[in-house]
């Protein structure tokens, strides 16, 4: 039977599993929305802005860790997915994106809406495509699911021409597909395992560094086993954050420009680094040159060209976390009598640990007259559910909840960690929400980034998706004006957004429930209203304008130079 392009694109949706797509139809998609019309099985949302869109996908897929599916139509909605499709790969997060494009015999012609999309994406996704003829539509879409969720991770975008869409040919999905060039290693080598253990169990200050990728590997599970197995401390970045329990005494929090004085401590003194599923971004280890000078440094990942990239390393791995960390477990429990002799010798390291702890605790003063950020997240995760989905945007809001939300489960924190997306909170959590619409799901957001991407208020009100969006409301650009008053002199250079909004009024006319308060002792009453109501609802709280996420490690400076108060 033959099918047209644009059936054929569905239909291979429905073969990858795929149940949800967020997209905004236009004059080059508009018969795949006319298909689209006839396929019941796949929830179609429509966002009002193409870039939340793709942030919708993105929350979407890193909620529930299937490949999240966006569409958009050519010239300014291809241009306008891009910041999303970035934001995405820069975390390793799988979607693919279909944009429309216009005929074949057009393209280079500056047609009306076309945008070289292919050139414009291709450094910022994981590949991409352009079909030109409708028999290589299928594989296509075979590759693209393919390249999207093995190795690390990434998004693919498949450009869709319209005559391309309208053509016919017989549907034939492939049941496995082969990509010259593109192996990647999932089996990380038995040797190295064995060789990283017997390194491992001559330390005696060892740290597990934890990324993003335990998270994106589903292998929270044996690095929580693993480490607990052998009592080692664990420090995670906000990528990471989730990936191990940090109620757990062996949790050092996040580490980094606003990590854990413990956390940067342990690092800086160690003399053996696990690093699993992380890059050793610039935020993580501050000055090179200083990062951790004593350490023997493993390195875990299944992309080897993030091994060695930035740090040197003494010893990699390349293969999938999961099945690393699985190999590490067992090849301990071959030397228990190591081992045991490994964890008795590392009372000294645990004491020091504590100690550091103990110093210099992340905390912020008490106020019984103006609301402390702090305390609004601290009361989030008390009042909120234990496995409710928190999305933030990016700033000073992002910080203080990685700092003071406690993240004990994977996939339960969405945020923009290599790309630093303002505007992503809210439509991350509106995708995530779509995929699980009975648990909470919470958008913590600054008074600058949630109007980024205000206008899907409508998205939530119209599917009547329950997100609650906390607002922290400082009327600033709040991180870069804390750079500004500690390295700058306080010349707050266009970071003060003095312009009244009232948020109430903003959430009423988008038919939602909107609360604010200026009040410490308001704070429980205003999030308890928010979580009765059964629709979206936005909580506004009015804190001081001038807290500081602190500790800070400032731009070039080494991890043990903390600014600890300012």
């Amino acid at each position: 039977m033959k099918m047209n392009g644009a059936r054929i694109m569905l239909e291979c949706l429905k073969k990858e599993g795929v149940d949800t797509v967020f997209g905004y139809p236009g004059g080059t998609v508009i018969n795949i929305y006319d298909e689209l019309y006839n396929f019941k099985e796949i929830r179609h949302i429509l966002p009002r802005h193409e870039q939340a869109g793709v942030h919708a996908a993105d929350g979407y897929a890193r909620a529930t860790g299937k490949v999240g599916v966006a569409f958009a139509t050519s010239g300014p909605g291809a241009t306008n997915t891009v910041t999303g499709i970035a934001t995405a790969y820069m975390d390793s997060i799988p979607l693919v994106i279909v944009t429309g494009q216009v005929p074949t015999a057009l393209i280079g012609n500056d047609a009306f809406q076309e945008a070289d999309i292919i050139g414009i994406t291709r450094s910022c996704t994981k590949h991409n495509f352009l079909v030109r003829d409708v028999k290589d539509l299928a594989t296509i879409m075979k590759k693209a699911f393919y390249i999207a969720r093995s190795g690390r991770p990434g998004p693919v975008l498949v450009d869709l021409p319209k005559d391309v869409q309208i053509a016919q040919t017989e549907f034939i999905y492939p049941e496995t597909i082969e990509i010259r060039g593109y192996k990647p290693n999932l089996i990380g080598h038995p040797k190295q395992v064995e060789k990283a253990v017997d390194l491992l169990l001559t330390s005696r200050k060892p740290v597990i560094y934890v990324g993003g990728g335990v998270v994106l590997g589903n292998a929270a599970e044996g690095l929580t086993s693993l480490a607990r197995k052998l009592s080692i401390p664990v420090t995670t970045t906000l990528m990471g954050l989730g990936s191990f329990p940090e109620n757990d005494s062996l949790s050092l929090g996040m580490l980094g420009m606003h990590g854990a004085y413990c956390a940067n401590m342990a690092m800086t003194h160690s003399d053996m680094i696990i690093a699993v599923g992380a890059r050793f971004d610039d935020r993580v280890t501050g000055k090179i040159a200083t990062f951790a000078p004593h350490a023997k440094i493993i390195h875990i990942d299944v992309d080897p060209t993030s091994i060695k990239k930035n740090v040197r390393v003494d010893l990699p791995i390349v293969g999938d976390v999961k099945d690393v960390l699985t190999k590490m477990i067992k090849q301990a429990d071959k030397n228990k009598e190591k081992v045991a002799e490994f964890k008795d010798a590392l009372v000294g390291w645990h004491e020091d640990i504590a100690g550091w702890k103990s110093k210099h605790p992340i905390s912020y003063k008490q106020s019984s007259t103006v609301i402390k950020p702090q305390f609004v997240i601290q009361k989030l995760r008390e009042l909120s559910d234990d496995d409710a989905i928190i999305a933030t945007d990016v700033g000073q809001h992002q910080m203080w909840t990685a700092q003071f939300f406690e993240f004990n489960k994977p996939r339960t924190l969405l945020s923009s960690g290599g790309l630093g997306t303002m505007g992503y909170g809210l439509p991350a959590a509106l995708g995530a929400q779509v995929a699980f619409p009975q648990r909470q799901v919470i958008t913590i957001c600054g008074d600058g980034g949630v109007q980024m991407n205000i206008q899907e208020m409508a998205t939530l009100v119209q599917n009547r998706l329950p997100v609650k969006i906390v607002i922290l409301n400082n009327n600033f650009l709040g991180m870069v004006r804390q750079w500004q008053e500690l390295f700058f002199d306080k010349r707050y250079s266009q970071t003060c957004m003095e312009m009244p909004i009232d948020f109430i009024k903003l959430a009423e006319a988008y038919g939602a429930k909107g609360f604010s308060t200026s009040k410490p002792s308001e704070v429980e009453k205003v999030i308890m209203q928010g979580f009765k109501e059964p629709g979206p609802v936005i909580m506004e709280f009015k804190i001081a304008r001038e807290e500081k996420v602190l500790p800070m490690v400032p731009a070039g400076a080494s991890l043990n130079e903390m600014v600890l108060n300012a």
